[in-house]
């Protein structure tokens, strides 16, 4: 299903945005928009870039605005809904999978560079929050992804496995392990999938966790508000995730560049700054001053877009 609006931003006159969609190596339909310069030439070679949305996102939202300033930057830029979320296809709905949204990315891969107008040896990918950790995961063995940038990334397998900033029990796991398994049985006797909490409440105020308030300002009000992005997924995915880490080949996408860009204020930047330390050479870690994690989701003011820009000019040869 393509996209009817909704976007949280406005089309850029100096852009052309096109709605389109191809199928995963799973099969899955991915509802994807392709942005373009306006004064495109579709006669030459360009490079392009793969922008993942945020873990909950879809491409109206964040991803969408980093595709259209690559786009006005010269880039051809793809974004893309993940597979059983948004637009795209896949039931049951809100399904989350470590290998099935790092497949997206290398799907996204196989369209541009079918794409008679870009050049398949110049593609790079940008991941924002989750699919940083998916975009990550997906250079380690898709060398046509010959650059990585990652955006307030989020380790999704490390955060379901060990808890945010690694507080969760041994006992507490277990716990979990053993909820997912009872859910299992409901749901093969024909119950319906339960869905995780809100990741970004509804209803927030000064009393609320503050990690919660910040995507709950987002998510959860007209600033980035879509009906399809409800930030929540199956609780039986969780499994998959605790099982399957995504950084344990981090090492083997040198020599191929990574970019860690995090807020100095962000909640998050341990992610970044951990990955930063396993990865080889060549990388860099690029703090953007007075952000938060979830600042460099649509403040284009803060965003870095000429860092990107350089970054993929640079490596994208």
């Amino acid at each position: 299903m393509a996209s009817t609006g909704n976007y949280i931003f406005e089309l850029s006159e100096n852009v052309i945005r096109k709605s389109v969609s191809y199928t995963n190596r799973f099969g899955i339909n991915i509802a994807a928009d392709l942005y373009l310069p306006k004064d495109f030439d579709d006669s030459k070679k360009h490079a392009a870039v793969i922008i993942g949305s945020p873990y909950g996102g879809v491409k109206e939202q964040g991803a969408g605005i980093y595709a259209q300033n690559m786009a006005e930057r010269g880039f051809v830029a793809l974004t893309f809904d993940p597979s059983y979320n948004g637009y795209s296809g896949g039931e049951p709905r809100h399904l989350s999978s470590p290998e099935l949204f790092v497949e997206d990315f290398s799907a996204a891969v196989d369209y541009v560079g079918t794409r008679p107008f870009v050049d398949r040896n110049q593609t790079g990918a940008i991941g924002m929050c989750g699919s940083g950790g998916f975009a990550i995961s997906a250079a380690q063995v898709d060398r046509r992804i010959k650059a990585v940038a990652t955006v307030s990334m989020y380790d999704i397998s490390r955060a379901q496995s060990q808890g945010f900033n690694d507080t969760l029990t041994e006992k507490e796991r277990n716990e979990m392990l053993d909820a997912i398994a009872e859910q299992r049985y409901a749901e093969f006797e024909g119950g319906q999938p339960v869905l995780t909490p809100r990741g970004a409440p509804i209803g927030f105020d000064d009393n609320t966790d503050p990690i919660g308030r910040e995507f709950g300002e987002f998510y959860s009000t007209p600033r980035g508000y879509h009906p399809n992005s409800i930030t929540q997924f199956t609780m039986t995915s969780s499994m998959s995730f605790m099982n399957f880490p995504l950084m344990t080949y981090i090492k083997l996408i040198s020599p191929r560049p990574i970019l860690f860009i995090i807020g100095e204020q962000a909640h998050s930047r341990y992610f970044s700054e951990d990955a930063y330390e396993m990865a080889a050479e060549p990388k860099e870690l690029y703090v953007v001053p007075n952000a938060g994690h979830v600042d460099l989701y649509d403040k284009t003011n803060l965003i870095p877009f000429d860092k990107l820009e350089t970054f993929f000019t640079e490596n994208l040869k």
